[in-house]
């Protein structure tokens, strides 16, 4: 008989190598050809404010689903058949909320003293933001399934519908006006609200049937299940993106700053990208595992090298190579945007390891620890970026980053290690070595040309990510043997 251990450790493997290779064949068209391009045709004001409104509307979107997405990812992973009965239920539930949203985020545009065309912007930000957050939620449903590769394809169908619709206004269209802002917001709407068509049609044909009768009780106690969830993701969402809000309205430059460091910032949200990818496939496979009473740690073990070797080794590519990367992604603002992105890619380290471990807390059900912790880093990132902004300017965002996003890390890492008794034995090695390596070869390389230098880090990185797990592959000689 297969360990079932082992065999999560397989389908962890297969699933991730295929949704790499989707995010990774679409998303750096769309990061660094698209979103990139944007950035250049409007100017670094411009798209300052806009990509400020973004983060303003991404930390209230927390209100359209107060950790329902969640909440359903690890309760159909561990009861699939009770999609048919909590589906519908939701789905109500999440249009009453879309309505809130909104009336919160208008409401909270105007505090913050927004202009009445950058209000008209949050609204269309806004609506986007409910598209988003159904794409969310009707993924939680697949993952919940089971249904990965499925899930890895709409994962990438936005980002692909965007790169065919706006390049081709970028590049090909005719036009005999500027590019607009505007116009890269309705294309966005037109590429999520097609996206969430067809994972709705994937949940309605793979889920059903669905039963659904009006029955309050039932709302209020989803909504009860889920709150804490809600809490987790409006604090993370919080000291994640309240950076570039903060610039924005802070200094008197702010909306060129806020561009500035939209600049460096793009490289990190591309690594995140990845990142976040793992946290969508452990969360199911963390919740399933645990409701059976299985061993998690050689998957955190194995999927902690598989995160932390690349982000480290990107992490000293960037320290540098910063200046080089910005000069050729960017037109202006390139020495102030690398040296931004020299201390911001360090930030990934800890982000990619609470990628991990705070995921396995979520599957474990231990929200009110995390939501302590996420509220420290709230209380972090207001208080470093109240202090730091005004006398360093963008540079002061990403110190802050860095900080906030090393002492929430470190504080899941203390929770988790009490929780399941993690022991930092030989495990540690595997991920010290190659970091001491990684470094060696970034000292060595970095007298060569930067592009050269880059590449003998990244492919070093590479090899020593794949040799890291030649003790977790034991398993699949066993499989083999069966």
């Amino acid at each position: 008989m297969v360990d079932l251990p082992q065999t999560m450790q397989r389908k962890f493997l297969s699933n991730l190598a295929f949704l790499l290779f989707l995010n990774l064949l679409v998303k750096p068209f769309w990061i660094f050809g698209i979103d990139r391009a944007v950035q250049n045709e409007v100017g670094a004001e411009i798209y300052g404010s806009y990509f400020a409104l973004f983060n303003f509307a991404f930390i209230l979107n927390v209100f359209l689903d107060l950790g329902i997405s969640n909440f359903n990812n690890r309760n159909v992973s561990q009861h699939e058949h009770l999609l048919g009965k909590y589906f519908p239920r939701i789905v109500a539930l999440r249009l009453l909320l879309a309505i809130g949203y909104m009336f919160i985020c208008m409401i909270a545009g105007i505090v913050m003293g927004y202009s009445h065309h950058q209000m008209l912007m949050l609204v269309l930000l806004c609506f986007n933001q409910f598209l988003l957050a159904s794409i969310l939620f009707l993924r939680s449903n697949i993952a919940g399934l089971q249904l990965y590769k499925m899930d890895s394809l709409v994962s990438i169908m936005d980002r692909l519908l965007l790169i065919l619709t706006c390049g081709w206004v970028l590049f090909f269209m005719q036009r005999s006006t500027p590019f607009q802002i505007e116009w890269f917001v309705y294309l966005q709407t037109f590429a999520y609200g097609a996206t969430a068509l067809f994972a709705l049609a994937v949940v309605v044909k793979r889920g059903g049937p669905f039963t659904y009768k009006w029955n309050p009780a039932m709302l209020v106690l989803i909504l009860k299940q889920s709150l804490p969830f809600a809490l987790l993701i409006l604090l993370m969402s919080i000291y994640g993106r309240v950076d570039s809000v903060l610039l924005e309205r802070m200094l008197p430059d702010g909306k060129e700053q806020t561009g500035i460091y939209a600049q460096a910032f793009r490289l990190l949200d591309a690594s995140n990208m990845i990142a976040y990818l793992f946290a969508v496939l452990l969360l199911p496979m963390f919740s399933r595992m645990l409701k059976l009473k299985e061993d998690v740690k050689p998957l955190v073990h194995m999927a902690s090298k598989l995160i932390l070797i690349p982000a480290f080794t990107l992490g000293m590519i960037c320290w540098y190579y910063s200046t080089d990367f910005m000069s050729l992604l960017y037109e202006e603002h390139t020495v102030e945007s690398g040296r931004i992105l020299s201390l911001l890619m360090f930030s990934l380290i800890p982000m990619a390891g609470a990628y991990i471990i705070g995921t396995l807390l979520t599957a474990n059900g231990s929200l009110k620890q995390l939501n302590y912790i996420a509220l420290i880093g709230v209380t972090s990132s207001l208080v470093f970026n109240s202090f730091l902004i005004p006398k360093l300017g963008a540079y002061g965002a990403a110190v802050t980053c860095f900080i906030t996003q090393v002492l929430a890390f470190f504080l899941q890492l203390i929770v988790a290690i009490k929780r399941f008794k993690f022991i930092v034995d030989r495990e540690l090695i595997f991920l010290v070595f190659p970091a001491l390596l990684v470094i060696t070869v970034g000292y060595l390389s970095s007298n060569f040309a930067w592009k050269l230098g880059s590449a003998i880090m990244l492919i070093s990185g590479g090899i020593l990510t794949i040799l890291s797990l030649i003790p977790n592959l034991h398993f699949l000689r066993k499989l083999r043997q069966k």
